[in-house]
């Protein structure tokens, strides 16, 4: 299978996949999807939270399809970085990176980049620390039970990556830099 000018990002809650994939992107000047965005979409335009289209999605797999199309879809491009749970999966070929970060550090940097985004935080339905902290929880138990169910995967095994990368010990610029190097040592090959 030929490599494709492809980088997928996935990795825990708050550990700043969004930010690293627009930074990557605009670096590389490739295009940009986020299945976040289009999953946090469902949710509002469903009238729920996150987490509630995470529960549902645990019995209605038209849910994850949906999304898996729309990665998969994306996918078939060049020049693209995307940022989703299970691009890796559907995207084989693509240079696959997984963005790590302690818990409790991913419930304070998410607590803080609610209050100053109104869509997220309508549709992660939370205020305080501790809520964060239940919801990314029962978030990543809800996914990691759906992917096994669903694909046979688990999507936080970090042996199904490329790179692995502690955005706790590294700041987005940082992050954005070794990327950027190990990409291009991976597409030298």
């Amino acid at each position: 299978m030929n490599k494709k000018e492809i980088i997928t990002i996935a990795g825990v809650p708050g550990s700043g996949k969004s930010s690293t994939a627009d930074n990557v992107a605009k670096a590389l000047g490739f295009q940009r999807f986020s299945s976040g965005d289009f999953m946090r979409k469902i949710a509002l335009d469903r009238g729920i939270s996150l987490n509630e289209l995470s529960t549902q999605a645990e019995t209605d797999d038209s849910i994850d399809t949906s999304i898996d199309n729309e990665v998969r879809k994306a996918g078939t491009g060049e020049k693209l970085v995307i940022d989703s749970r299970l691009a890796f999966h559907w995207i084989p070929n693509s240079f696959k990176i997984f963005l790590d970060l302690p818990l409790e550090i991913s419930k304070e940097r998410i607590l803080n980049n609610l209050k100053h985004n109104k869509l997220r935080q309508q549709s992660e339905g939370v205020s305080d620390i501790d809520g964060v902290y239940q919801k990314i929880t029962e978030r990543l138990e809800s996914e990691k039970k759906r992917y096994k169910e669903l694909y046979n995967i688990d999507h936080t095994d970090k042996a199904n990556f490329d790179l692995v990368v502690d955005t706790n010990k590294n700041n987005l610029t940082e992050v954005v830099e070794i990327i950027l190097a190990e990409y291009k040592k991976w597409s030298a090959n």
